[in-house]
C-alpha cells in the first residue's frame, strides 16, 4: 500500500503539478489530478487517448492550499501548449511511466521502466486537453487486467495565473488523490478527475483589477494585453500636461471631468456649423486683399523714404555717386540700417558743390587790373612780373 505524500518545490514563477499521490517524497510540487484510465479508448498500434487537463479552470478535490488561482487552460493556451509539446519531442519523445518512478528513481534508486511514449496532444472543444500515448506491450496488458486503472500527468502552471504551461510527463497509477471520481463505462472516454469551481471567479490581482479599472478594460484582461494599453498611452506626465492644456484652451478647471470636456468641445463643433457672425468675422477673402493692399503701400512708402534718403545724402556729401545704387539696395532690405548709416556718415564738404559756388573762377586780373594779392603772391613765388604773369594768364584765358 502506497503512503500518500504531497510535497512543494516553487520552481521561480512557475510550478509542476504531478497528478498523483505519490509512493514517496519528490522534488516537484506534487498535486491531484488523475484520471481513470478508459478500456476501450484504443487507436491503432496499441495507442491510447489520455486527457491531460479538463476545459477551463479546475482545482484538486482533496481540499489542499495551492500556491497559484485554479488552474486552467482554454483553447488558446492549449495550443501554445501544443507547440511547446511538438518542439520538445522533436528529437525525443515524453515518457510515460508507472507511478511516477522517472521522479523517484534517483531517491529510491529502483528502475523506472517506461509504460509508453506521448505522440502527439489534441485540444478537444468543451472536453479539454488530450494527449495521443502509445503503450508498450507491458502497459496494455496491465491496463486490459485491471492492474491499472488510472492515468496522471506532470504539467507545468503559471503561479501566477495557474495557466497550463507545458506537459512533461505522466504516469499509470493505482494511487489517486481524488476521492468520489465518477466511474468511467468501457466505452466512455477519459474523464478529467478535477473538480471544476462551481461558482469560482478567476482570481484578478487587487492592483491590476484597479489599473484595468482606470484604463477602461475588463477584469479579464491579460498582463500584456494591460501592459500594451499602457505603452500605447505613453509617458503620464505628458498626458496630464496635455489634459490641462486642453481644459484652458476649452476655459474649463484643470480638474474638469471628461463628461465636462466632451460637452465644451460638442458645443465648440454646434458652433461651427452655422453662418459666422460679420461682427466678430471677416471673410478671408477680404483679408488677403486688404494684405495685398497693405503691402502696396508700404513698397510704395519704403521706396519714397529711401529716394528722400539718398537724394539728401549726396546733395551734403554723406554719399558718393558710386554709392547711389549700394544705397537703395540697402533701404529696400532694411530702411533702419540705411538710416542708422547716414546718421554716422559726416558730410565731404569739397563733394557738395564747386568752390566758387557754381559761378566761374574770380580774382584773375583782366586787361589792365591790377593783380590780386594772391597772383601777386603767385608772381613773387615764381619770380615772375606782373606783367608777364598778366600776358601768361591772358594767353591761357585765349587758349581756353
Amino acid at each position: 500500500m502506497h503512503q500518500r505524500t504531497t510535497s512543494c518545490n516553487r520552481l521561480g514563477r512557475t510550478g509542476i503539478a504531478v497528478c498523483s499521490a505519490l509512493a514517496a517524497a519528490t522534488a516537484v510540487a506534487i498535486q491531484a489530478c488523475t484520471y481513470q484510465v478508459p478500456a476501450k479508448t484504443r487507436l491503432q498500434g496499441g495507442q491510447i487517448l489520455l486527457q491531460v487537463t479538463p476545459s477551463g479552470s479546475f482545482a484538486p478535490s482533496d481540499g489542499r492550499e495551492m500556491d497559484s488561482p485554479p488552474w486552467n487552460i482554454d483553447a488558446a493556451s492549449a495550443q501554445a501548449v501544443i507547440q511547446r509539446f511538438a518542439a520538445a519531442t522533436a528529437s525525443q519523445p515524453l515518457v510515460l511511466d508507472y507511478e511516477h518512478q522517472t521522479l523517484n528513481k534517483a531517491a529510491n534508486g529502483q528502475p523506472a521502466p517506461a509504460a509508453g511514449w506521448f505522440r502527439e496532444l489534441r485540444w478537444i472543444d468543451g472536453k479539454g486537453l488530450f494527449a495521443v500515448a502509445e503503450l508498450t506491450q507491458r502497459a496494455q496488458d496491465y491496463i486490459a487486467n485491471g492492474e491499472y486503472l488510472y492515468f496522471s500527468p506532470v504539467f507545468e502552471y503559471s503561479k501566477a495565473t495557474g495557466q497550463v504551461l507545458a506537459l512533461h510527463m505522466g504516469a499509470l497509477t493505482n494511487a489517486p488523490a481524488i476521492h468520489g471520481m465518477e466511474p468511467l463505462s468501457l466505452l466512455a472516454a477519459a474523464t478529467a478527475a478535477f473538480i471544476v469551481p462551481p461558482q469560482q471567479e478567476p482570481f484578478v490581482n487587487p492592483l491590476l483589477k484597479a489599473l484595468l479599472a482606470s484604463l477602461g478594460l475588463p477584469e479579464t484582461t491579460t498582463e500584456a494585453n494591460a501592459i500594451t494599453a499602457l505603452t500605447a498611452l505613453g509617458p503620464l506626465t505628458a498626458l496630464q500636461g496635455r489634459a490641462v492644456a486642453a481644459c484652458s484652451a476649452l476655459a474649463l478647471p484643470a480638474d474638469a471631468s471628461p463628461d465636462a470636456v466632451t460637452a465644451a468641445c460638442t458645443s465648440l463643433r454646434t458652433a461651427g456649423t452655422g453662418a459666422p457672425d460679420p461682427a466678430k468675422y471677416v471673410p478671408i477673402a477680404v483679408v488677403d486683399a486688404l494684405r495685398t493692399n497693405i503691402t502696396a503701400l508700404t513698397a510704395r512708402q519704403q521706396q519714397a523714404d529711401v529716394d528722400s534718403l539718398v537724394g539728401k545724402a549726396l546733395q551734403d556729401g554723406r554719399l558718393l555717386p558710386a554709392m547711389e545704387t549700394w544705397a537703395r539696395d540697402l533701404g529696400k532690405t532694411s530702411i533702419v540700417q540705411l538710416s542708422a548709416y547716414l546718421a554716422a556718415a559726416q558730410p565731404i564738404a569739397a563733394l557738395a558743390g564747386t568752390q566758387t559756388g557754381g559761378l566761374p573762377p574770380g580774382g584773375l586780373a583782366k586787361g589792365d587790373a591790377q593783380l590780386s594779392a594772391p597772383e601777386l603772391a603767385v608772381c613773387s613765388a615764381m619770380g615772375l612780373t606782373p606783367e608777364q604773369y598778366k600776358a601768361g594768364a591772358t594767353a591761357v584765358a585765349a587758349a581756353a
